[in-house]
C-alpha cells in the first residue's frame, strides 16, 4: 500500500537527474561572434571599391551635365543678344565678365553673391552648376563655389594683343564656324591650385604652358564643354605633368593636344 501511494513528482525527480543535459540558452558564443564579425569586414573590404567607384562615376556624370548646362546658358545668352558672346576677361579687366570673383580671395572663394552678379546667371539661376561635386577646395571649412573657368580666347579680343600669331578670338556665335563648334571648347574643370577667376588662359605662342591647368579629378582628367553643346572628359596622358605648368614643355602631348581645340588661325 506504502508503494501505491509514493509521490509521482519523485520520479519525475529521479528522471531530470538522471544525466540528461540541460537546455542550451540561445546566447552566442565568443568564437561565433568572432567569426560573423570577421565575415562582414570581408564582405565590406569586398563592396567599398565598388561602392567607391561608384561614387567616383556619380561625379563625374554631374560634372559633366553641368558643364552641358552652362553650355545652354552659354547659347540662350548669344540668342537674346543678337548672337554675341557672353563676355569673358580676367578680373583684372573688370568685371562685367560671364562670372566674377577671384577663389585665390578667401572672402571671395566662398561667396555664392559673386556667382549671381557674373551675367550668365540669369541663364543659370542656382550657384550649384558652377562646380565639381567632386572638387575639394575649401576655404575655412566651407566649398568653394566655382570649378569651372572660360577659354580665354572666348568671349573677349583680349587674347589678340597677348598673340602675334595671327590665332583667332571669338565674340559672335557666328564665329564659332571657323574653328567647329564641335572641337572648340568653352568652359573646363580647372585644377583648385591654378583657378583664380573664370578666365583659363591659353598661351598659343608656348609662353607659359598650363598657366591654367585642368582638373585631375575624373580619372585623371577634367571635364570639358564645347561650342556645340557636347560635354566630355580632357584625360591627362601625361601623368607627370604638374599642376601649375612651371616646369611644363611646350613639347607636352597635354599641352599640345589642349591648344588644338582652343583656337584657330
Amino acid at each position: 500500500m506504502q508503494q501505491h501511494c509514493q509521490n509521482p513528482n519523485r520520479r519525475k525527480v529521479a528522471r531530470a537527474a538522471g544525466g540528461r543535459p540541460a537546455a542550451r540558452s540561445g546566447a552566442f558564443t565568443l568564437i561565433e561572434v568572432l567569426v560573423v564579425i570577421a565575415i562582414i569586414t570581408l564582405l565590406a573590404a569586398l563592396m567599398l571599391p565598388a561602392l567607391d567607384k561608384a561614387k567616383t562615376r556619380g561625379h563625374q556624370i554631374a560634372c559633366l551635365n553641368h558643364l552641358k548646362q552652362l553650355a545652354v546658358c552659354w547659347h540662350l545668352y548669344a540668342a537674346d543678344h543678337h548672337g554675341r558672346l557672353v563676355e569673358n576677361l580676367p578680373a583684372t579687366h573688370g568685371t562685367n565678365s560671364w562670372v566674377t570673383g577671384n577663389l585665390k580671395l578667401a572672402a571671395e572663394a566662398t561667396n555664392l553673391a559673386l556667382l549671381k552678379h557674373g551675367k550668365l546667371f540669369p541663364y543659370a539661376s542656382q550657384t550649384a552648376i558652377y562646380r565639381c561635386p567632386a572638387d575639394p577646395a575649401h576655404t575655412q571649412g566651407a566649398p568653394h563655389v566655382r570649378s569651372y573657368a572660360m577659354n580665354s580666347w572666348v568671349g573677349s579680343r583680349h587674347m589678340e594683343n597677348l598673340s602675334r600669331k595671327g590665332f583667332r578670338t571669338f565674340v559672335r556665335d557666328s564665329e564659332t564656324a571657323a574653328a567647329g563648334a564641335g572641337t572648340l571648347w568653352l568652359m573646363m574643370d580647372e585644377h583648385e591650385a591654378s583657378l583664380d577667376d573664370g578666365w583659363f588662359l591659353v598661351t598659343m605662342d608656348d609662353s607659359r604652358p598650363f598657366a591654367s591647368f585642368p582638373a585631375t579629378r575624373h580619372q585623371h582628367g577634367a571635364g570639358v564643354n564645347f561650342a556645340d553643346g557636347h560635354a566630355e572628359l580632357f584625360k591627362l596622358r601625361e601623368t607627370r605633368t604638374p599642376p601649375g605648368g612651371a616646369h611644363v614643355s611646350a613639347s607636352n602631348t597635354d599641352w599640345l593636344r589642349l591648344k588644338q581645340i582652343t583656337t584657330t588661325r
